[in-house]
């Protein structure tokens, strides 16, 4: 008896995935999308598709792609973190101040700064589930503008330059044409590639996203897991900052402004889904790309900031607008199934 209605409950499943467009063809079409992009903006300069250039573009995107690392996982739980680019700013202001006015050596400074994003990670994390704020979007704006206020006045709104070399080395330095901060992303992504794919805490964030209360129900500490998240997105933050101040050898309390909206259409062009539980490390890092060859391209072609500013909102719009679409679909086919 068992034994047929496991092969009832196979057979299932097979009808249901039979009834499922390939897996692959959205990770394919952002692929094309960026390929395609770099063709237009390969014939519209001839500056793009040279090494200074592509250097430029991997350098630029880097910060954006170790901040939207944490914005996956919080919107991967159907959340939302809108205090990354202040988070940023007030942990590097730290680390200016304990490195370069009070003279700490400067690894330990480095990690005074990630201790801070972390802990401004966590605070988001707790006022979500102790404080039980009803969406991500009230904690994080609260913390986006506590966190920028800080950094104002914590050195009357001066920036603290003169970093050593230390600091300056994630965001300064090439290894060949190449920079060093790229090396750092593919490292990024790999270790939270394998934690999503290979560890029980990386599948309950997904079913954490997928229902929050199922998740509860099913033994999983919901509250933990959001907590860990937020944390997390604290720490890609304040780690993007280190990068930013090797770039610019200056920490400045109004960095990171709009970080969030280009690290929020990042992960959405890569496919996660707003409403969380859906979504590839492997594709975000594609719609960081896409967002930096864009912005990259217009440089190139003199278009007014304004202008592109208008681009990257129409892009959000347009993929949130795709992922309505898809869970539309995926609805009318689950209804279909039964």
């Amino acid at each position: 008896m068992l034994q047929k209605k496991l092969e009832e409950s196979n057979t299932e499943l097979r009808e249901k995935k039979s009834r499922t467009p390939p897996k692959n063809l959205y990770n394919i079409g952002v692929l094309l999308s960026l390929i395609l992009l770099c063709l237009v903006m390969t014939i519209l300069s001839r500056r793009f598709l040279t090494i200074d250039n592509l250097a430029n573009v991997a350098s630029q995107a880097a910060i954006s792609a170790i901040i939207s690392v944490g914005m996956f996982l919080a919107i991967l739980t159907g959340g939302i973190d809108l205090s990354v680019g202040s988070v940023l700013a007030l942990s590097t202001m730290v680390m200016g101040v304990v490195c370069v006015n009070l003279g700490f050596n400067p690894f330990i400074s480095m990690l005074i700064c990630l201790a801070t994003g972390s802990f401004l990670g966590m605070l988001n994390g707790f006022m979500l589930t102790k404080l039980h704020l009803p969406h991500p979007f009230i904690s994080t704006l609260g913390m986006q503008k506590m966190a920028r206020g800080i950094a104002l006045v914590i050195t009357a709104a001066s920036p603290i330059s003169l970093f050593p070399t230390s600091v300056q080395f994630l965001g300064n330095n090439y290894l060949g044409p190449i920079p060093i901060s790229f090396f750092l992303v593919a490292l990024l992504y790999s270790i939270i590639y394998l934690f999503l794919t290979r560890t029980s805490t990386g599948r309950y964030i997904y079913a954490v996203g997928g229902n929050k209360e199922a998740s509860r129900l099913s033994g999983i500490k919901v509250d933990s897991i959001l907590i860990l998240v937020y944390t997390l997105s604290g720490f890609t933050a304040a780690l993007a900052g280190i990068v930013l101040v090797g770039r610019v050898n200056a920490a400045y309390p109004l960095a990171g402004l709009d970080y969030e909206t280009d690290a929020i259409a990042a992960v959405i062009i890569g496919g996660a889904s707003f409403f969380g539980g859906i979504g590839s490390i492997g594709n975000t890092i594609i719609g960081v790309l896409i967002i930096a060859v864009l912005r990259n391209g217009l440089n190139l072609l003199n278009v007014d900031s304004n202008y592109q500013s208008f681009a990257i909102g129409a892009v959000i719009i347009v993929a949130v607008y795709i992922d309505v679409l898809r869970q539309r679909m995926m609805k009318i086919r689950g209804i279909r199934a039964k």
